[in-house]
């Protein structure tokens, strides 16, 4: 059973020309999808307490993401870099989610494979990223980043193949990709994560 993934389409050069023309707003960014993710692990728990098999991997990932944002903050108070002032609106995840199912068992099934998408694009631009920086110590963290990233885009497959067929899962991970491709295309590159 294939439970790792790989996306459709490569993050543009403009994209990272955008990051790095602005590292510090990218950064600020980056912060906010870190809190996003760990709360996104822990509404999980919330809305399906049922889900005890995942439970344990939720909590762990829902910690990993937090302690990734307190070493986001920790350089940004480095650079002397603020927290933005408030969370944005992600129009890259908003898209995304318009296209899961609206309710029941598939709603959950869906949840777990966007969760897998979303961390599958953050995982291939910050290897990016960290091939592009100069600065060791960034360059460091940022191949970190990646690394785990990549675990956590095959924690959630992992996860919904405990609760629905491996074919249903497959065919429905294959068409968030297909379109989460296309998303990307419509997007304006900007000093953010998505």
């Amino acid at each position: 059973m294939k439970v790792s993934i790989e996306i459709r389409s490569k993050s543009s050069l403009e994209w990272l020309n955008a990051v790095m023309d602005d590292f510090d707003s990218f950064m600020q960014d980056h912060a906010d999808c870190e809190r996003k993710a760990s709360s996104m692990a822990l509404s999980f728990i919330a809305k399906y307490p049922d889900r005890t098999e995942i439970v344990s991997e939720l909590i762990e990932t829902a910690l990993e993401e937090l302690e990734h944002f307190q070493q986001v903050y920790t350089i940004m108070k480095s650079r002397g870099v603020e927290l933005a002032a408030e969370l944005e609106k992600d129009e890259y995840v908003n898209k995304l989610v318009a296209l899961s199912t609206s309710g029941g068992e598939k709603r959950f099934m869906d949840r777990l494979l966007l969760a897998s998408v979303i961390e599958c694009r953050g995982c291939e631009r910050f290897k990016m990223i960290s091939e592009a920086l100069e600065d060791p110590e960034l360059k460091k963290f940022y191949k970190m980043l990646w690394t785990i990233e990549a675990k956590h885009g095959n924690i959630f497959v992992t996860m919904a193949l405990r609760y629905f067929d491996e074919k249903e899962v497959y065919e429905r991970l294959d068409y968030f990709m297909e379109e989460e491709a296309k998303i990307l295309e419509t997007l304006k590159p900007r000093a953010a994560v998505h």
